[in-house]
């Protein structure tokens, strides 16, 4: 029986390696293939490179005007974030707090937004920042808030329910008034899904890509939008075009590494809760 499991444990980490490498294979293709020629590129690409050439890199650097796009990436998705955390967990605390029919009502709207895809909004909502004058990177955090909304306030309010009032009870009795209460004693019991809310949409504003094809205007544009154009104008360069592409996902990789340990116990804790 001992040797079963030992042998069925073999072969569950040998098809884990076989599925890590195949993963894995596209960032191989992409990393080897930056550093190469044009020319040896397409005589074998799955060799590593003879020579590393790292002027791609610098020329795709370049021509992405990385640091402005950069960020702009950073700008609207840290903005976006820290409203999106804040005004979600303001609103789901005001509303589980508050029973009533109105609050009954509002959260079944936000609920029901999650519903209504985007693409059947995005005309009019386009036309209406358009008169509005505000199709730039500070209507595109206001959209950003307003899309992400539905599911941040969903998930703080299953969190909510699992918060007793009585802490709220305790604290009015010390003298604490309901701001207060929100901030020194619900907010911070909220931590786990805060984190898990955050993730979720740092994953989606990040990497999205059709909102700000709508909404940005040239010397504005975030990551995707721009390596999209870069991307389009280097199509039958592939080295630089990978080059450029390996510069992008940099920040990404960076990232997850800082915040690896609070995304793990985020979406664990999240998950329990």
């Amino acid at each position: 029986m001992k040797k079963k499991k030992t042998t069925g444990r073999i072969i569950l980490e040998i098809v884990g390696i076989l599925l890590a490498l195949l993963w894995l294979s596209p960032f191989y293709i992409m990393l080897v293939n930056a550093f190469k020629t044009k020319r040896e590129m397409f005589e074998n690409t799955l060799a590593p490179p003879s020579e590393p050439v790292f002027q791609n890199f610098v020329q795709a650097f370049q021509e992405l005007d990385f640091l402005r796009t950069f960020f702009n990436s950073f700008l609207v998705t840290s903005l976006s974030i820290i409203c999106i955390v804040f005004f979600s967990a303001m609103a789901a605390y005001a509303l589980s707090r508050n029973k009533s029919k109105v609050s009954g009502l509002i959260f079944f709207l936000f609920v029901a937004s999650m519903l209504i895809p985007f693409q059947s909004v995005m005309i009019p909502l386009v036309k209406i920042f358009s008169e509005l004058q505000s199709l730039n990177k500070w209507g595109l955090i206001f959209m950003y808030i307003g899309f992400g909304s539905g599911l941040s306030l969903f998930l703080y309010h299953g969190a909510l329910k699992n918060i007793p009032i009585s802490l709220d009870e305790a604290a009015k009795i010390d003298g604490a008034t309901k701001w207060q209460t929100f901030w020194h004693v619900i907010f911070p019991l909220l931590r786990p899904i805060g984190i898990t809310v955050a993730i979720l949409n740092v994953i989606w504003i990040w990497n999205d890509f059709l909102l700000p094809s709508l909404v940005l205007g040239r010397g504005d544009e975030t990551i995707p939008l721009k390596l999209f154009l870069f991307f389009g104008q280097y199509t039958k360069q592939w080295t630089l075009a990978l080059a450029g592409l390996t510069i992008s996902i940099i920040p990404v990789i960076i990232g997850y590494f800082i915040a690896q340990k609070h995304i793990i116990k985020g979406v664990s804790d999240g998950a329990v809760k």
